[in-house]
């Protein structure tokens, strides 16, 4: 698995339809809130060039992309961290994804109501930043409750737990979110533990209509607020995205000229999570299978294994590695070989972006 993303915003501001394109999904889609109650789940393919070349070269049976997957979570409300709209079951669901993409209602529409009238980027972002917040002052205090309890029996950890916890509630009542904080270890370690809804990384989608795809007047607001965020910001057009992820390549490749769109929102934002995490793509070449695998920046070889099978990590000998540039110049592994550009390296090589790899374990 590549990444999770949690798709959020207001409701009626095209998440479903974003999802759609973003997933290949058919999330339920309309025009009231709330049509979205159990989130959707969608896998969408990687698509990294690197892979289909290999394939190119070895010909496998079968060619399987990294993936990423897409959490429709229905539209939060005003009042959701006290419950309004469903809303502690569906922040429930924010906890579990690695990167919240928030898609921001962008274009007019007379025929999809906006639940607050009218649009409004800023007051909408804010909405669901402050709800974040909330639940996230909640899941603080209960656990200042009980790590007090544990700072009667003089316990350190207590008491340095609960001067993290204090840090993290003053900034929180102050409308500070936890992502915006410079956290050491330690802080990152609770946050870990607690999962705070307000720290998780946010890549805001300015949702325009089709006739906006270079922005308005509402995504320049968006922008502005990513911008004094720090956070990455795409602005695409979900219903026009979820007409190109219905089409053929050679359709899609029309249709993205006509409306000169020279990459789909899905790449741009797998590009875009892949750097905000730190993740690489490493991959494996044989005749069966093609493939593509997701690990952290930094992960060793070992770990690397453990990504395709616990037991070749639990029986890892040594890893095979050959760059995918030295692969495809070289033209296959067989040649890759005969000229000396394969490396052995044991468990603890850093693995590099690319690294075609093959694992040699014994159980």
């Amino acid at each position: 698995m590549g990444f999770k993303c949690g798709i959020v915003g207001l409701p009626n501001v095209g998440k479903s339809t974003t999802f759609n394109a973003l997933s290949r999904g058919n999330a339920e889609s309309s025009n009231f809130p709330f049509c979205t109650i159990d989130p959707n789940v969608g896998i969408a393919k990687v698509n990294d060039e690197r892979l289909y070349k290999l394939a190119e070269l070895v010909k496998p049976k079968k060619i399987t992309p990294a993936v990423v997957e897409f959490v429709d979570i229905a539209g939060l409300v005003k009042g959701a961290s006290q419950g309004a709209g469903l809303g502690n079951k569906f922040l429930s669901h924010i906890r579990d994804v690695e990167v919240i993409v928030h898609v921001v209602r962008c274009f007019e529409d007379e025929d999809i109501v906006h639940t607050l009238g009218e649009i409004d980027p800023k007051r909408d972002i804010e909405i669901i930043d402050t709800e974040l917040i909330l639940a996230d002052l909640q899941t603080i205090e209960n656990r200042t409750q009980k790590t007090g309890k544990l700072l009667k029996t003089g316990s350190k950890e207590a008491k340095e737990e609960l001067a993290i916890l204090q840090k993290f509630k003053e900034h929180l009542e102050r409308g500070i979110p936890i992502r915006a904080l410079n956290l050491n270890e330690a802080e990152k370690n609770l946050n870990k533990e607690l999962r705070l809804l307000s720290a998780k990384k946010v890549i805001y989608v300015a949702n325009v209509s089709e006739n906006d795809l270079n922005g308005n007047e509402y995504s320049k607001i968006v922008e502005e607020i990513a911008k004094k965020e720090n956070a990455p910001v795409i602005v695409l057009s979900g219903k026009l995205e979820e007409q190109l992820s219905k089409l053929g390549d050679e359709e899609k490749k029309e249709f993205m000229e006509m409306y000169d769109i020279e990459e789909s929102g899905l790449d741009k934002l797998i590009k875009i999570g892949y750097r905000m995490l730190g993740l690489i793509t490493f991959f494996t070449a044989g005749e069966k299978e093609v493939r593509g695998w997701t690990i952290k920046n930094g992960t060793t070889a070992k770990k690397a294994a453990g990504a395709i099978h616990s037991d070749i990590e639990r029986g890892f000998i040594r890893a095979e590695i050959i760059p995918y540039e030295d692969y495809i110049k070289a033209g296959g592994e067989k040649q890759a070989k005969e000229l000396g550009l394969m490396r052995l390296e044991g468990k603890d090589y850093i693995m590099k972006d690319g690294d075609v790899v093959y694992f040699r374990f014994n159980v």
